[in-house]
C-alpha cells in the first residue's frame, strides 16, 4: 500500500493519491491532473477511481478530466447530483483496490452528498479517513455553504449526528487525511499541520468534545467569517461541468502584441498583473488589476475578478502557464492571452504608465501628526482589525473592495495610506483604488508587521462580546 498527499499551500488544498497492487484512486484531484497522471506513469499503476468527497466550493476538481484521460470512474457519495457522468456510492458500501478495500461513510454536514473514505488496509484493519472538509486537524467543516433552504444552524444539526455516528467510533489510532489544511475558508479554526489520527482529534478537536448537539450548533456556526464570494460559482462548476483545462491554458498563453493587447482592453478586457508588489507598484500599466502569484493568488483572484469577463495577464516573463493554471483552479476559463515581452516591452514602447508610491511605517508616523487629510485605510479582515489597529484607522476588509461604493467614499483632497499585515493585499487594494480613479495613496511597505513596532504609534483593541 501506497499513500501520497499532494498539497499545494496557496489554496490549502489536499489531494491524494494511493496505491495498492498497481490499482490507484486519487482522491479530490485538483484542476490540473499532469502531477498524478505523471506519478501512475512512474509506478506502472493504474488509476482506477476517482473519489470525490463532496461539491467543492474552493477551488475546481479534476476529476472530470482525469476521468477522460483514464476511463476511471468519478465515484460521490449518496445524493450527489451532476450534469456528467458518475456513479453514486451508497452507505457503508466497500470499494476494493488491488488487496486493501474502501468503506464509503455519508457524512452529511458540511454539504449534504458529504462523503468520507474508510481505508482498510491488506489486514482488514482500519488505517486511514479521508476526511474531505468533514473533519479537518482542529475543526470541522463550515455548515453555512448550502445552496439549497437549509440554514447553517440545520446542517451543523446534521453534522453532530455525523460526529457521534461516524467519526467518534473509529478507533484512535485512524489516520487523518483531511482535504484542507491551515489558511483554508472551508473551516474557521483549522491547525497547522495536514493530517492527525482520531485520537489526537478527540483530544484537541473542540468540535470533538463531549457536548450536546445544541452546544455543538452554537460551537460550530459562531465566529464564522463571510463565505468568500467564489465559493457559489466553484461548487457550481463542480456540479455542472468545465472546460477541458488544456484548451483553458491554450488560449490564456497567447502572447499578445502591444497593438492586440490595446485592443483587448478597449473592449473590456480586464487586465491582471501578477508580477510581484515591489515590482508591480514600480510601474504598471494604466488600470491594471494586481494579484501577484506570491500570495493566495487564485483564491484572491475569485474573490475579486468577475467571471463572466475577459481578462488578459502582465506577467513575470515564463509565468504565464502558470498564472493561467492556477486562475483555472478556482474556474476562471475566458483568460484570453498576456502581453508579449510583460511589461518592460510597454514601458520601452512609450505607453502610458502608472505606478504606487511606497512609504516606510516610519514615514506614515512622522507624517500622521502633520497632515490633518491623512487617512489609514486597514484591508485586514475585521478579527485582524479587532486584534490591534492604529487610532482612528478605516478598516475596509479587501474581500469587500469589489463594491465600488467603498472605494468611492474618500474626499478628493484626503491622503490614503493603505496597510495591510505585511504588504501584498495592500498593493491589491491600491490596484483597486487606482483603477476606480483614486491617486492620492500611498501603500505602506511591512503593512501592520512594521506599524506596530512604531514607537509612536497608538494602538487600539476592540472587545469582544462573546
Amino acid at each position: 500500500m501506497y499513500i501520497q498527499q499532494f498539497y499545494t499551500a496557496c489554496l490549502s488544498e489536499a489531494a491524494y493519491y494511493i496505491e495498492s497492487e498497481g490499482e490507484v484512486v486519487i482522491i479530490d484531484p485538483l484542476r490540473d491532473i499532469d502531477t498524478y497522471l505523471e506519478l501512475a506513469a512512474q509506478r506502472n499503476a493504474k488509476i482506477k477511481y476517482i473519489f470525490e468527497t463532496h461539491f467543492h466550493a474552493d477551488f475546481v476538481s479534476g476529476h472530470i478530466d482525469l476521468s477522460h484521460q483514464t476511463g476511471a470512474p468519478i465515484i460521490f457519495g449518496p445524493g450527489a447530483k451532476t450534469q456528467y457522468k458518475i456513479q453514486n456510492a451508497v452507505d457503508g458500501e466497500e470499494i476494493k483496490l488491488g488487496k486493501i478495500h474502501f468503506k464509503v461513510l455519508h457524512t452529511p454536514g458540511h454539504t449534504l452528498e458529504s462523503s468520507c473514505y474508510l481505508l482498510f488496509d491488506e489486514n482488514n484493519k482500519a488505517h486511514a479517513i479521508f476526511t474531505g472538509d468533514t473533519l479537518f486537524v482542529g475543526d470541522v467543516g463550515r455548515p453555512d455553504l448550502s445552496s439549497g433552504s437549509m440554514s447553517s444552524e440545520d446542517l451543523a444539526e446534521i453534522m453532530y449526528d455525523t460526529i457521534q455516528q461516524k467519526i467518534l467510533p473509529l478507533h484512535d489510532d485512524v489516520m487523518v487525511y483531511p482535504a484542507h489544511g491551515p489558511g483554508s475558508s472551508c473551516g474557521k479554526n483549522l491547525g497547522p499541520n495536514t493530517f492527525s489520527t482520531i485520537g489526537e482529534q478527540k483530544q484537541t478537536n473542540y468540535a470533538l468534545q463531549p457536548q450536546t448537539k445544541e452546544e455543538f450548533v452554537k460551537a460550530v456556526t459562531f465566529g464564522l467569517n463571510t463565505a468568500p464570494s467564489y465559493f457559489a460559482v466553484n461548487a457550481q462548476i463542480n456540479q455542472k461541468g468545465y472546460a477541458n483545462i488544456n484548451e483553458v491554458v491554450s488560449n490564456g498563453t497567447q502572447a499578445l502584441s502591444i497593438e492586440s493587447f490595446k485592443s483587448k482592453v478597449k473592449s473590456g478586457a480586464i487586465i491582471l498583473d501578477t508580477r510581484h508588489a515591489n515590482v508591480f507598484t514600480e510601474g504598471f500599466i494604466p488600470d491594471s488589476i494586481f494579484i501577484g502569484l506570491e500570495g493566495r493568488f487564485a483564491e484572491w483572484a475569485g474573490n475579486l475578478l468577475p467571471f463572466n469577463e475577459s481578462i488578459i495577464l502582465v506577467t513575470e516573463p515564463g509565468k504565464e502557464s502558470e498564472t493561467v493554471v492556477r486562475l483555472a483552479r478556482v474556474g476562471f476559463e475566458k483568460i484570453e492571452g498576456y502581453l508579449d515581452g510583460s511589461y518592460e516591452a510597454w514601458k520601452n514602447a512609450g505607453e502610458r504608465l502608472d505606478m504606487i508610491i511606497d512609504v516606510e511605517a516610519d514615514e506614515l508616523m512622522m507624517d500622521l501628526p502633520h497632515d490633518p487629510n491623512l487617512v489609514i485605510v486597514d484591508v485586514r479582515k475585521e478579527n485582524e482589525y479587532d486584534a490591534g489597529h492604529l487610532e482612528n484607522a478605516v478598516n475596509l476588509p479587501l474581500q469587500e473592495l469589489t463594491d465600488i461604493a467603498l472605494l468611492a467614499q474618500f474626499e478628493e483632497n484626503q491622503n490614503l495610506y493603505i496597510h495591510c499585515a505585511g504588504g501584498y493585499r495592500s498593493v491589491i487594494a491600491a490596484s483597486l483604488f487606482k483603477k476606480q480613479g483614486v491617486d492620492n495613496l500611498r501603500n505602506i511597505l511591512g503593512g501592520w508587521g512594521k506599524i506596530k513596532d512604531e514607537e509612536k504609534a497608538v494602538v487600539v483593541k476592540e472587545v469582544q462580546n462573546v
